[in-house]
């Protein structure tokens, strides 16, 4: 429900995964869930947007803060700074991902910067809890790598 994950991760350069949470499984496909998600990719085009896998989709991008109503797009309503500046602080090799999520706002953090930010007003889609998991998208050459998972509830 409510929480604050922190993990190191570490992604090849063609690589795509993130952090589910507030997921749901789905009983049709094995190990798949359907929630928020923190993502993560090699190629840093995707890291530290808020998306929702198998759901609304992109629902605030790196440098937006973003309130989610019912039946309308995602309203940015402000700016965390420009997606450029923003990626330009994500490393190659181990980055920490930080997500807070308390209520219905969700904090997506790379290395100690906020890189987007969610307050989901939508009573009909949003979750306030479910499960947590990592995903990994099948691709040629994907490795995805993680330590010092930490994980504190609120």
């Amino acid at each position: 429900a409510d929480f604050e994950f922190k993990a190191e991760y570490r992604i090849s350069p063609e690589g795509h995964s993130g952090v589910q949470y507030r997921s749901e499984e789905l009983k049709d496909i094995p190990y798949a869930l359907k929630g928020y998600q923190a993502d993560i990719d090699g190629a840093n085009t995707y890291t530290g947007q808020n998306y929702e896998e198998r759901g609304r989709g992109f629902l605030a991008m790196r440098g937006q803060s973003v309130v989610l109503k019912a039946g309308a797009k995602p309203e940015v309503t402000g700016s965390l700074g420009s997606s450029d500046s923003l990626k330009a602080l994500i490393k190659d090799g181990w980055n920490e991902l930080h997500i807070v999520a308390k209520g219905n706002k969700m904090q997506h953090y790379i290395n100690g910067v906020l890189m987007s930010e969610t307050v989901d007003e939508d009573s009909t889609a949003s979750k306030a809890s479910g499960v947590l998991g990592m995903q990994v998208h099948v691709m040629p050459k994907m490795k995805v790598e993680y330590r010092n998972i930490y994980l504190k509830n609120l």
